[in-house]
This record gives structure tokens, sequence and C-alpha cells, in this order.
């Protein structure tokens, strides 16, 4: 008497089997691609703005947030103001006060 087990599986574990396998190689082959994708685009995904050399703020003023948009960079100011400047650098275009404290809520 044998105490192997026969090696002929039924048909439907057989089936079972193949789409088992199946999945298996279709998971390592969508993680190699994940991986391939990340290290391909993620590298060069991140782009810094250009930050022009000569930004004048005016006197006495310190920024405390900068955003860009194409053409123009803006600067809002520890003083409460919103300076506009070309993208080539100088003085600012444009000045906008901004009212902060009317529009915080109460006891905050």
């Amino acid at each position: 008497m044998s105490d192997t087990p026969d090696p002929a599986l039924p048909p439907s574990l057989r089936f079972l089997k193949a789409l088992v396998i199946t999945l298996m190689i279709t998971l390592i082959g969508g993680v190699i691609a994940m991986v391939f994708v990340l290290v391909t685009r993620l590298p060069g995904a991140t782009t810094l703005p250009h930050l022009p050399a000569s930004l004048a703020l005016p006197a006495g003023t310190k920024a405390q947030a900068v955003t860009f948009g194409p053409g123009w960079v803006g600067v809002v100011t520890a003083d409460g103001r919103f300076l506009l400047f070309r993208d080539s650098g100088g003085p600012p275009v444009q000045e906008v006060p901004l009212n902060l404290a009317a529009n915080l809520p109460a006891g905050g």
C-alpha cells in the first residue's frame, strides 16, 4: 500500500488550479508594471515654479506666503497686503490690502 496521493486531480480542481496560477502571474506582472511606471514617471513629475531673482518687496515688509501663476507671482505680506509682481521681477505691479480680521470667525 502506498501513502502517496494520486497525482491526478478532478477536472474542476485542475481548472481552479489553472485559474489560481493565472491570477498569480497577472498579479506579479501588475506589480512589476506599477513599479516600472512609478520609477520612470515620478522623478520628473514635480517641477518647481521659477522664482524671479529680483522681487523688490517694499521696505519693512516680510513675505508670509508666495503663489505663482502664468506670468505673475503673488506675495502675501505679514502686514496684510497682497503684492502682485510680473514673472520677470522688479517692483510690485499691483497692491491689494487684505482685511483678514473681518473674515475671521468670532472667538478664533
